[in-house]
């Protein structure tokens, strides 16, 4: 039961970063744009699936709080404020979807708040990452940390590279999902937005050389995890090549490979830990009663539900979308 609900946690984060993060790309895309006409295209290319890409943040937190509630206790306090401040963004992008719609002489507040909205959510996302990445004070099964022991140079830059891969993200899905000048502005963004990912990873990883973080040493203990940034390379190069032929459907699957291969790095470089390095899964882990009657409700029934309808919902709204001012 406790390897089921970790595969659960870790597919339900992996999904909500995929699908979310173009989401959230295609935001602080959106506040770059200057013609009214493009902002309608690149809104129209989410509008339809965002709502069911942020279940999986939903499925998350509550797979955290049911299956392993200790992690949940020290996690919580510990990131109070990003915590909140990522909600507020995701509200306001949220109510920007609607809003934005139904205005004409107000429209550029809603505009900034779908792109506000969709940076703030996504750079919080990035910060509590890094923070977690460099440790998370634990005493006694409790958070013993201050309110603000999340805010680190390290976890700032973690921001700003997850703002970056969303935002990489979020290009590729405007080259599959859109035409004429929104997909040819995408296709241009996409090398740079490429490098100032690479860059950002080398800062990081001569950064945690630097300041000798604990994660670095696992690196030395597993080297069987130097195949997935392998493989995140053999991905970057597929997308250059993609880019430069204009294949596109090929750039999404390539970039949401790269992510997948980070977020594998990082998971297994944690394991056996759930809070790096002072709760095991075993000590994070509900009882196995618990876990088995979470199973027959959520783990049986739910969870398979939330795949099935988000297959569903891409399969639904696949293809290009028009550059229109109409409501989705």
């Amino acid at each position: 039961m406790i390897l089921f609900w970790v595969a659960v946690l870790a597919i339900s984060t992996l999904l909500y970063v995929l699908l979310d993060g173009f989401d959230l790309g295609i935001g602080i895309l959106f506040g770059a744009a200057r013609d009214e006409a493009k902002r309608d295209a690149m809104m129209n290319a989410v509008a339809p699936i965002w709502d069911g890409n942020e279940t999986w943040l939903v499925a998350t937190g509550v797979t955290l709080w049911g299956a392993f509630p200790a992690v949940y206790a020290i996690l919580l306090p510990a990131f109070y404020l990003p915590l909140l401040l990522m909600l507020a963004g995701l509200i306001l992008r949220g109510v920007a979807f609607e809003f934005r719609h139904k205005t004409t002489r107000m429209r550029w507040i809603w505009n900034a708040s779908f792109a506000g909205g969709s940076l703030v959510a996504a750079f919080m996302q990035g910060l509590m990452v890094g923070a977690l990445v460099e440790g998370v004070p634990v005493s006694n099964g409790r958070y013993s940390g201050g309110e603000f022991a999340w805010l680190s140079p390290f976890a700032l830059l973690c921001g700003l590279g997850l703002c970056l891969g969303y935002t990489l993200l979020g290009a590729s899905w405007l080259v599959r999902k859109c035409e004429g000048e929104v997909r040819d502005s995408a296709y241009r963004n996409i090398p740079y937005l490429a490098g100032g990912l690479l860059a950002f990873l080398i800062v990081v990883f001569v950064y945690a050389l630097a300041q000798d973080l604990p994660v670095m040493s696992r690196w030395l203990e597993r080297p069987y995890l130097f195949v997935f940034p392998l493989a995140g390379a053999l991905g970057a190069i597929a997308l250059a090549i993609s880019v430069r032929t204009r294949q596109d459907s090929v750039p999404f699957p390539l970039v949401a490979l790269i992510f997948a291969t980070a977020f594998g790095t990082l998971a297994i470089s944690f394991w056996p830990y759930m809070i790096p390095f002072s709760v095991t899964i075993a000590e994070a882990a509900a009882p196995p009663a618990s876990l088995a009657f979470m199973f027959w409700g959520a783990g049986l029934f739910v969870f398979p539900l939330m795949l099935v309808y988000t297959a569903i919902s891409f399969r639904v709204f696949r293809g290009k979308v028009e550059t229109t001012s109409n409501h989705y």
